[in-house]
């Protein structure tokens, strides 16, 4: 009898696990434009990507090794997966980090990046022939509409949008947007048999040899060496670079992906509570609306119709 309910519990407390598994990756990813905010004071952010990802791959690699992961066998496919790596990683991050460094908040900088579900299946069309649905089109419609909302409550009278944080910074972001939707649309149609923690490390050593070259030719790569600085950069490579990598395997292996993918637009929203529990970073109520309508665009565009999850399953 106590085996039994030993075994219950055991049962209960794995599905507990699974059920919270998703939910922490978001939180999780969420905290990255945190760090951001946290560590570009004391390094500029080509030097301080670089260096995190040089930290990355002397912890990815061994443990790549130690799990026995395979690595791709084709040079091809190492090719894709460093291009893949150059747009994921290199052109997003650098980026985010580029625009938070020039001054954007970094709730908004998460809801700019957070529009990628939209601007894929805009390009998933013509790039990999797949059609919108009307409801889909409806979410992009609501996507643009609410971000319009967002950046127009940064307007103050007698001010322009860009005052708070100028142009250079919404280019960086825009940038970024591109290259995670670019990214994502070349990894799925070129790497879908990329192990992913092998994967991982190819990506990041492409992206590091990117902003590496950044860092050499723009930034003056001094690094000041505070307390702060190293948790950061701790947390970013241990928790982000490494954790969520593992957390994401393990939500695969368990046939959870999918949900990841839905829940990504909460990222905007959770970034948001902490930038304002942070750094007091507030958006006005137009804003909220915005970010709100923004959101609802998301999930319409990402959520798939019941028909087309029947047909799946079957």
């Amino acid at each position: 009898m106590s085996k039994s309910i030993n075994n219950l519990e055991n049962i209960n407390m794995a599905s507990l696990s699974l059920t919270a598994m998703p939910g922490l990756f978001v939180l999780l990813w969420s905290t990255g434009f945190i760090g951001a905010k946290f560590g570009l004071p004391y390094a500029e952010p080509f030097t301080f990507l670089f260096v995190r990802f040089v930290l990355t791959l002397m912890l990815l690699i061994p443990l790549t090794w130690l799990m026995r992961i395979a690595w791709p066998s084709s040079p091809v496919l190492w090719l894709h997966i460093g291009v893949s790596g150059l747009l994921v990683h290199g052109t997003y991050l650098g980026g985010v980090f580029y625009g938070i460094y020039l001054g954007m908040p970094a709730g908004l900088a998460a809801l700019l990046v957070g529009l990628q579900p939209l601007l894929t299946a805009a390009f998933a069309g013509p790039l990999l022939g797949e059609r919108l649905t009307p409801r889909q089109w409806l979410g992009l419609l609501l996507g643009l509409v609410g971000i319009c909302l967002v950046l127009g409550s940064k307007l103050e009278f007698g001010t322009s949008l860009f005052s708070g944080f100028g142009l250079g910074a919404l280019v960086s972001v825009t940038a970024a947007l591109l290259g995670i939707s670019l990214g994502t649309l070349y990894q799925k149609r070129y790497c879908t048999t990329m192990p992913l923690l092998s994967g991982a490390a190819i990506q990041y050593i492409a992206a590091g040899i990117l902003l590496g070259s950044g860092a050499l030719l723009f930034e003056t790569r001094q690094i000041e060496w505070s307390l702060t600085f190293v948790l950061t950069l701790g947390w970013l490579v241990l928790v982000l670079s490494i954790s969520a990598i593992l957390l994401l395997m393990a939500l695969i292996k368990k046939g959870e992906a999918s949900r990841v993918a839905s829940l990504f637009y909460l990222v905007p929203p959770v970034t948001a509570l902490q930038a304002w529990w942070l750094f007091d970073e507030r958006l006005p109520l137009l804003g909220l609306v915005g970010m709100a309508i923004a959101i609802a665009g998301v999930v319409m565009v990402v959520r798939k119709p019941k028909e087309r999850k029947l047909k799946e399953k079957t």
